[in-house]
């Protein structure tokens, strides 16, 4: 067995390999286009041996396609090594762990479900898209700070050839992929125009992940990534305008908070949030926004003008709710948040 793993990892330094159970048949061809299904565990090299990421405590397996450019490419060279059913352990030393915790926060924000994608795709290209300054999670900041050795423990499911599987949009070349971007964009517009919000957010999000798959290939800060970034943010815009008319107003505020601590110059992201914020009665911060609004374009003015109207009145009837509330008597909203048509809609038009 020793000789195997010898042969199999040989020119890859920094790897140990321990297989845990042995999998049957031949090892597969691990050739581009190639769709990978496993699950997988991190560990630190600790008396505790600490997990740092479980996909079987998540309840789903990771799919990543070979030759994707997926952004901790360690992963291929490990699994092309292994059998289906197969459960090794491996060793992997910093020069091939440095960009573990970009990975892992995008993994773990979909486990969360605070990205606008779903688990198998999103970790295909996701992992820059929130990468500033902290990364949310102290467990990974440490990883950032002090890169360390890593132990991997992988259980390879599944193998399937390009012809087995339908070839979704995470899985084609960059080229398509951005081809695919305009045509998904303006199917995603008129969804929204006919009030099918739950589907253009598909057509968003499919749109999303083609443009992070490709700029995870970039380097952070040049031009071709900031092209990529600017095209991304105005899809997730597009995005939290849906979920407004959805009413799922506080993953608007995350969503546009996050391109504002990146790109604290795109009014849409201070507008959205703003609208957002008056839905659940956050006055001051709604206030602070359109203020930003006015400050970045002041031809929002006759917009920013009707929305300040309407916190006005939200913030009526919830001063008027609570006197209620203190004379002890129940009494519903007259106005229930994100039910009425606001006469800024044209104005969101005129944003997609």
């Amino acid at each position: 067995m020793s000789d195997m793993k010898d042969a199999l990892l040989l020119g890859s330094e920094g790897i140990k390999k321990t297989i845990l159970h042995g999998g049957s048949g031949d090892i597969p061809k691990f050739v581009t286009g190639v769709k990978v299904t496993f699950h997988f565990r991190t560990q630190l090299c600790d008396d505790e041996r600490t997990v740092i990421d479980d996909s079987k405590a998540v309840g789903t397996p990771m799919e990543i396609v070979i030759g994707n450019m997926f952004k901790l490419d360690i992963w291929e060279t490990l699994l092309s090594s292994m059998r289906i059913g197969e459960v090794a352990e491996f060793w992997c030393d910093t020069v091939h762990t440095g960009v573990y915790p970009l990975v892992s926060k995008s993994m773990r924000r979909i486990a969360e479900g605070k990205d606008p994608v779903d688990w198998h795709i999103h970790t295909c290209g996701m992992a820059n898209m929130f990468a500033y300054h902290s990364l949310g999670y102290e467990d990974l900041d440490e990883l950032m700070k002090e890169p360390k050795p890593l132990y991997f423990v992988l259980e390879l499911l599944k193998v399937q050839q390009p012809r087995e599987y339908d070839r979704e949009t995470w899985a084609l070349s960059d080229e398509e992929r951005l081809k695919a971007v305009p045509v998904l964009h303006g199917q995603g517009n008129k969804l929204y125009k006919q009030g099918r919000y739950q589907e253009a957010t598909q057509k968003y999000k499919e749109a999303i992940i083609c443009i992070k798959n490709v700029q995870t290939k970039e380097k952070a800060w040049d031009v071709p990534w900031m092209k990529l970034e600017k095209m991304a943010n105005t899809l997730t815009l597009n995005y939290c305008q849906c979920l407004l008319r959805m009413e799922e107003y506080y993953e608007v505020i995350e969503h546009t908070t996050d391109i504002i601590n990146q790109h604290p110059g795109i009014v849409k992201a201070y507008y959205l949030r703003g609208k957002a914020h008056v839905e659940v009665w956050n006055e001051a911060e709604a206030r602070q926004d359109f203020s930003r609004v006015l400050d970045l374009n002041p031809g929002m003015k006759k917009a920013v003008k009707k929305e300040l109207a309407i916190l006005n009145m939200r913030m009526e009837e919830k001063n008027k709710e609570d006197k209620l509330k203190y004379k002890g008597i129940q009494k519903p909203f007259s106005i229930k948040p994100g039910k009425e048509e606001t006469s800024s809609s044209k104005t969101e038009k005129l944003w997609l």
